[in-house]
C-alpha cells in the first residue's frame, strides 16, 4: 500500500475490510508493506500554510493549476480539497478527500489483530521522519 493509501480507509470497518482482503490475497508468510504519515508531524499544518498554486504541464492537456485547502481537522481525520484549473479552457475540477492519521501503536495493533506479524517499522527513505513504513507478514 504505497502513497499512504492506508490513510484513505477512514472508518474502522473499511480499514479492517482492507486488511482482511489483503490478507486473503497473500500466501502464508506473504508480505504486506504499507506507508502512512506520522500524525505527530502534523502534515496538515504544512498543507494549510502552503496555499500557493502549483502549475503542472500535463502532456496532451496543457497547463493545470492545482490548489490545496485544508477544510477540516477533527483528529484523527483531516479533510482537504484540491482544485484543478485547466488553464487552456478555464474548466475547474475539485476533489474532496479525508485521511485518517493512525498512530504507530494503532497501526501495529490492527495489523496484529488481523493476522499479520509486524517484522519492521522504518522511515520512508524519501521522507525521513515524516512517515512510517510497516513491513508485516501474514502469519499463516
Amino acid at each position: 500500500m504505497t502513497g499512504n493509501v492506508a490513510q484513505v480507509f477512514i472508518t474502522g470497518d473499511d480499514w479492517e475490510d482492507a486488511l482482511w482482503a489483503t490478507r486473503g490475497a497473500l500466501r502464508p508468510r506473504g508480505y504486506l508493506v504499507l506507508e502512512t504519515r506520522r500524525p505527530e508531524r502534523r502534515a496538515w499544518e504544512e498543507w494549510a500554510a502552503d496555499t500557493a498554486p502549483v502549475v503542472l504541464d500535463i502532456p496532451g492537456t496543457g497547463p493545470v493549476e492545482q490548489r490545496r485547502e485544508v477544510t477540516r481537522v477533527e483528529l484523527p481525520l483531516v479533510s482537504f480539497r484540491c482544485t484543478y484549473t485547466f488553464l487552456a479552457d478555464g474548466s475547474v475540477v475539485t476533489s474532496d478527500s479525508t485521511l485518517r492519521f493512525r498512530s504507530r501503536n494503532e497501526t501495529e495493533s490492527t495489523l496484529a489483530g488481523h493476522g499479520y506479524r509486524v517484522l519492521d517499522v522504518r522511515q520512508a527513505p524519501d521522507r525521513p521522519g515524516r512517515e512510517f513504513v510497516f513491513i508485516a507478514a501474514r502469519t499463516t
